[in-house]
This record gives C-alpha cells, structure tokens and sequence, in this order.
C-alpha cells in the first residue's frame, strides 16, 4: 500500500487547511486511518485517527479544530484544519494500520506511511 498526502502549504493564524490521504495498491475501507504530525526537534505525534469503525479519535489539542474524514469511492482520508494556529506547524503524515490493531494513537500501531506534507501557521 502507497499513501500520498498533500495539501500542505504556508498559512496565517486562524487560517484553515484541508489534507489528503490517497492509497493506492491497497483500501481505506475497514481499515484503521490516521494523522501524525512531527514539528522540528519533537517526536511525531498523534493528531486523529477513523478506524475501520468510522468512529473517530482526536488529540486534545485539535479537539474541536479538526475533522478527519473517510471518501470510499476516492479511497482517501481528509484531515480538515480550521483555526490554525502557530503550533500546529509540522510535517503531517498519513497511515494506515490493520483493522486488527487494537490501538490507534501510537505510530507502532500502523503498518503502512505516507512521505508527509509540511503545514507552516505563520502568526
């Protein structure tokens, strides 16, 4: 499984973003889908997740920013952004973990990366 994400770019606080997660070779469906980011000089960590279920997971800190989405027919995973600010500023990566995995919030738990796409909130 291939996963491309894009949608990145260079925005200004409050500013909102939509990222795309686009597999190829393999499905979104009943799968676990999810978003990690990593700023510079910090691990990478867990944004959101939808798994098999549709039921959806969010860090505290995007709780209410963010909304991630499954598109079956695209076979692509949305992450939409709203009200960015400064410290949102990462690389975002999309993965892609078997429904068999129990969790969701640890890189570990996924199988398959995507090369990441760079969200700069300038203040």
């Amino acid at each position: 499984v291939q996963l491309q994400a894009s949608g990145g770019g260079l925005v200004q606080t409050g500013d909102s973003l939509r990222l795309s997660c686009a597999a190829s070779g393999g499905t979104v469906n009943r799968q676990n889908m999810g978003w990690f980011r990593q700023a510079p000089g910090k691990e990478r960590e867990f944004v959101a997740a939808i798994r098999w279920t549709d039921d959806t997971y969010y860090a505290d800190f995007v709780k209410g920013r963010f909304t991630i989405s499954r598109d079956s027919v695209k076979n692509t995973v949305y992450l939409r952004m709203n009200t960015l600010v400064p410290q949102d500023t990462a690389v975002y990566y999309c993965a892609l973990g078997s429904a068999r995995n129990a969790g969701w919030s640890t890189p570990s738990q996924y199988n398959y990366w995507g090369r990441g796409t760079l969200v700069t909130v300038s203040s």
